[in-house]
């Protein structure tokens, strides 16, 4: 059972679902509460068949996207090695789900994205940066190791040698240099175009797209019996026929 809390909360608009980190005093921080609540909440989203997309943002406009792990309660725990671990198993946790949901995943950033929030972003199938934003990943400034998880998240985006960059120093990079190195997809002041286009195509194509993705990224190279039947069964369903029908009588296709 997740700790209930009031800093993180669902919104469903028809096909779109948006995530919400609503904690702005404390600069969109997580605290433990805050990591044992996003799993659920991710899980609502991934299993309501009419959602297509989903977007995780800040709850208040031009506030920091997430500043990263709530320092002063590390400190309070920073001599209780059951909590520690605890907390430590509950990032892991949200990494994990985030980076292999069931539905394409967008980060919309406004402000500052560090750390444990930089991680949450990397996590997502695509990034949005306004252009005031900054990133960063800055454990190098506080003695403490990134998780091995979410450097590989970063290396698979930037290369090994931008993320020994962003990793040693913890210098925070701004909308146009994480755009330059690829740590960010876009440069937007809104994320409305992005989702119109995940929409207008095929919601089953984009799924499996994603899960071939990550089989790439997690070292596969080659077909087995279950991506060959992914390939082959995609003719027979009902996008297929949409799509080629659309293709055919020069329109729009319309997918369920």
């Amino acid at each position: 059972m997740s700790a209930p809390t009031s800093h993180l909360r669902l919104e469903k608009d028809g096909p779109v679902a948006r995530l919400l980190i609503d904690r702005a005093d404390k600069r969109n921080a997580f605290n433990m509460a805050m990591w044992e609540a996003f799993p659920p909440l991710l899980a609502d989203a991934v299993a309501d068949p009419a959602i297509r997309v989903l977007e995780l943002r800040s709850a208040t406009p031009d506030s920091a996207f997430c500043a990263g792990a709530d320092i002063k309660e590390l400190l309070a725990n920073k001599d209780n090695a059951s909590w520690r671990a605890a907390n430590q198993a509950e990032i892991n946790r949200v990494q994990l789900e985030l980076t292999r949901a069931n539905l394409p995943t967008i980060a919309f950033i406004e402000g500052d994205c560090v750390g444990g929030g930089c991680g949450l972003a990397m996590a997502c199938d695509m990034r949005v940066a306004t252009p005031t934003a900054r990133l960063g990943i800055t454990p190098a400034k506080l003695g403490l190791v990134y998780p091995l998880h979410d450097v590989k998240l970063l290396v698979d985006l930037v290369g090994p040698g931008q993320a020994k960059r962003m990793l040693y120093t913890g210098e925070l990079l701004d909308a146009e240099e994480a755009h330059r190195i690829g740590l960010v997809e876009f440069i937007a002041e809104d994320s409305g175009f992005l989702i119109e286009q995940l929409l207008a195509a095929s919601s089953y194509s984009a799924r499996h797209s994603k899960r071939f993705i990550r089989r790439v990224l997690d070292g596969q190279s080659e077909d087995d019996a279950d991506t060959l039947g992914i390939f082959g069964a995609a003719f027979t369903r009902e996008d297929f026929a949409e799509g080629t029908a659309a293709f055919v009588e020069k329109r729009k296709p319309r997918f369920r």
